[in-house]
């Protein structure tokens, strides 16, 4: 590994580690979060981002595995927590 790779993999190490969990995710998957943070079902998500249920469970998954979410009831409380709810 060069020196340069290794300073440039640091810097954006540190970055992400210093991030916000949410600022790790796609904006669609953050629309997801907010969403379902709301209460709505996948179902109501899917209507409101014109995406097929299937895709909105997709998302939901992927926004679960990144911030290390359990539970639906891990996300609510993220979501609520951080005020990133309208």
């Amino acid at each position: 590994m060069t020196a340069t790779l290794a300073e440039r993999l640091a810097t954006q190490l540190g970055q992400n580690f210093l991030d916000a969990p949410h600022e790790q995710l796609s904006d669609r998957e953050f629309d997801v979060l907010r969403s379902l943070g709301a209460g709505h079902t996948v179902k109501e998500v899917a209507g409101m981002l014109g995406l097929s249920p299937k895709t909105v469970s997709t998302y939901r998954t992927r926004l679960m595995e990144k911030m290390h979410f359990a539970t639906n009831a891990d996300l609510v409380q993220y979501v609520a927590a951080r005020g990133l709810i309208e």
